[in-house]
């Protein structure tokens, strides 16, 4: 038997043995959810913290998390307020609703401080699609000083039509006002809580790690989201201009992986080619048609390489202490 063979397999339907769930108050008081792992490691490799994306919730990566832990990394993956496990900011259970980008911006500021005083370094900033955007808008802002980060498929821009920016967020202006702000952008499916059909080709080609989210709603209820607000989409429309402008992603001095796909039909490559391409250290992992939306879902054989290039980036540029 291999040492490789005697390594336990992960349940990606289980909250892992060295892992605790806990939570941690914001500024105002609110209480938002988070996951911790020690690190399997005798002398610590550093410490990541995990962001995931709009509507998204940590259970879904729980994969990702504990690999990173069997290197030796402290881990940590936190919800954005008003999602997941961590309330609602709209008026019902399921519509994903915030005020303001700021508010999101201000509450990973507060745990980035809390948490690096915490964990040993290098510390290393990861986060998936709106996740990505957020971080991205706190780089800028100066709000953080991650030794290194990790975006997967960034939400630097949606896919669709190249409209221009200005004239997207004046649509969704409008409609903030024609109506409560607060109501959802979009149709979303006949029953709450249950995802619709098409919305696995948007994610990922492996059917059982589609799934893997499907029964975490069902073990978990109040993970269940859906659409976004308009308040939502015309405040993204706004952070996106923030980040057009120029000198904004060129004033980030940290090293940044962007991983990419052509194939996504959710975030927009095209912007996440031209964001890597801007910040001073960025540096690109381009996918195509093997990988959807979710890149670090997806089936073994396109997933085990993304994992390997992350893995070599955090050796090179935020290498572990001596």
């Amino acid at each position: 038997m291999t040492a490789a063979s005697t390594v336990a397999a992960i349940d990606r339907r289980a909250i892992p043995p060295a892992a605790r769930e806990s939570t941690w108050e914001a500024a105002d008081g609110h209480t938002v959810r988070r996951i911790d792992w020690p690190g399997a490691a005798p002398a610590p490799r550093g410490s990541i913290l995990f962001l995931p994306g709009r509507g998204d919730f940590y259970e879904k990566y729980l994969e990702t998390l504990e690999e990173w832990h069997r290197a030796g990394w402290r881990v940590t993956a936190s919800d954005w307020r008003g999602q997941a496990g961590s309330g609602r900011l709209g008026k019902d259970a399921v519509t994903g609703h915030v005020e303001d980008f700021a508010v999101w911006i201000d509450d990973l500021a507060l745990l980035w401080e809390r948490w690096t005083r915490e964990t040993p370094g290098p510390h290393v900033l990861a986060a998936h699609s709106m996740g990505g955007h957020l971080v991205l808008r706190a780089l800028v802002a100066k709000r953080i000083a991650p030794d290194a980060v990790v975006l997967s498929a960034p939400m630097t821009g949606i896919a669709g039509p190249p409209l221009p920016l200005g004239f997207l967020h004046g649509l969704a202006r409008a409609m903030c006002r024609v109506g409560d702000p607060a109501r959802p952008a979009w149709k979303w499916s006949e029953k709450p809580g249950e995802l619709p059909a098409a919305r696995a080709n948007l994610l990922t080609h492996d059917p059982e790690r589609y799934a893997d989210e499907q029964w975490w709603r069902e073990a978990r209820p109040e993970l269940v989201m859906g659409p976004g607000s308009w308040r939502w989409v015309e405040r993204a429309y706004a952070s996106w201009i923030l980040l057009e402008a120029p000198g904004a992603l060129e004033s980030v001095t940290a090293p940044v992986l962007v991983i990419s796909t052509s194939a996504d039909k959710l975030v927009s490559h095209p912007a996440n080619l031209a964001a890597a391409r801007r910040l001073p250290r960025g540096e690109l992992l381009a996918l195509g048609e093997e990988a959807a939306h979710e890149v670090l879902r997806e089936v073994d054989a396109v997933r085990g390489p993304i994992m390997a290039r992350i893995a070599a980036f955090l050796d090179r540029v935020a290498p572990a202490p001596r």
